[in-house]
């Protein structure tokens, strides 16, 4: 038997390997951009950054340190400067796709970090395996500004899991509509008509605001902001703002109309005492019309002033003689408290006021004429 020379003793000492092979190796060396590896072969391995993590800016230092032992794929035997190129990502990626396999069987919710933003979604990382969040899949609702979510960390499920085609499809819309409905189902079984809670506007319209009731939004009309009229919702209220508000009905799909007509402030309540018909008022004009002015007796009540009741002159358009923000006294012709509806008349005052001045005129003349008349029957006749 031919002796073996030390090079060939030292060669036979060292496993073979082959491309595809997974081995374990012990780091020596370690560079922002690569890890060097004993593998116990007669070359050492190389993991470069690409084929550590698919995070390119990744500072390899930052992650591993000499002595860690690092499971890894080899790539290529020899890349031509005598190093095993190995892959540690290929080790993770096959890993992970088992996870990612058992989670779209089970439809577990995962959560993955957004790369990127792409043309028609997100790209997304998890656990170093990339899948794609399409556009309409990211929210409930059209986000025009995809790039927000970059850096973010978002739940999905998988829908579509190929990986030989490196087709992975994330959908998060379906998490969130999943939760709002049971939301929305924990706060309809809490709540009934007149119950008052407290919410958020969320988004202020010409005719109302929607409110978050906390699993829910509710509708407050414009007519329902409070016994008062409400000019405008966007001046009594803003996103964000905290009200209290009452339930004022629950449709049978599940729409909730609120109100802040609360029922202990309800100003009609002592209507019928205070704006009894013939009681003399004061009031505001709070703004006026062809047909007449509305004036305001307080907060939430209104009463009407039509223009044959301004005066007991002929007014052709209340704006000829009032304007909003004039005090007026006038007196209660008419009320209906339930159509709640109170009418006034300036006109009546005049005419009891002018009867009146009339009635004491007279009644001085009287007086005066009874006092001659008295002091005729009193003077002695002539002789």
């Amino acid at each position: 038997m031919s002796e073996m020379s030390f090079e060939d003793m030292l060669n036979e000492s060292f496993k073979t390997i082959r491309t595809g092979e997974v081995v374990t190796g012990k780091v020596i060396d370690v560079k922002p951009e690569c890890v060097l590896l004993n593998i116990g072969y007669k070359s050492d391995g190389i993991i470069n950054r690409s084929d550590y993590s698919a995070d390119n800016s990744l500072d390899l230092t930052t992650v591993v340190k000499v002595g860690d032992e690092l499971e890894a794929k080899v790539r290529k035997v020899n890349d031509g400067e005598g190093l095993v190129v190995l892959s540690h990502r290929d080790i993770l990626t096959e890993k992970n796709n088992q996870k990612i396999q058992e989670a779209f069987d089970n439809q577990e919710i995962l959560t993955g970090t957004v790369e990127k933003a792409v043309n028609g979604g997100l790209s997304v990382i998890y656990d170093g395996v990339k899948l794609f969040v399409p556009a309409s899949l990211v929210s409930d609702s059209f986000e025009r500004d995809l790039g927000k979510y970059v850096g973010q960390e978002i739940e999905f499920v998988i829908t579509e899991f190929n990986p030989q085609k490196h087709r992975i499809i994330g959908d998060r819309k379906r998490i969130i509509v999943e939760r709002k409905a049971a939301a929305k189902k924990a706060l309809l079984d809490s709540i009934k008509e007149g119950d008052v809670i407290d919410g958020t506007v969320k988004n202020v319209t010409d005719f109302g605001a929607f409110v978050d009731l906390g699993g829910a939004d509710g509708l407050l009309h414009i007519s329902e902001m409070g016994w008062g009229r409400t000019e405008s919702p966007k001046k009594a209220f803003k996103s964000g703002d905290s009200i209290r508000v009452m339930i004022k009905s629950i449709s049978e799909d599940g729409k909730i109309a609120l109100t802040r007509k609360f029922p202990d402030e309800n100003p009609w309540v002592l209507a019928l005492t205070k704006y009894a018909v013939g009681n003399v008022i004061e009031g505001k004009v709070a703004r006026l019309a062809d047909f007449g002015a509305f004036i305001n007796l307080e907060q939430g009540i209104d009463a009407l002033l039509h223009v044959s009741q301004i005066s007991t002159e002929r007014i052709e358009k209340p704006a000829d003689v009032l304007k909003v923000g004039d005090v007026i006294k006038a007196k209660v012709t008419d009320l209906d408290a339930e159509a709640k509806k109170i009418s006034l008349s300036v006109k009546a005052l005049l005419n009891e006021a002018a009867r009146k001045e009339r009635e004491e005129k007279e009644a001085a003349e009287g007086e005066v004429v009874d006092a001659y008349t008295d002091s005729e029957e009193e003077t002695p006749a002539e002789e």
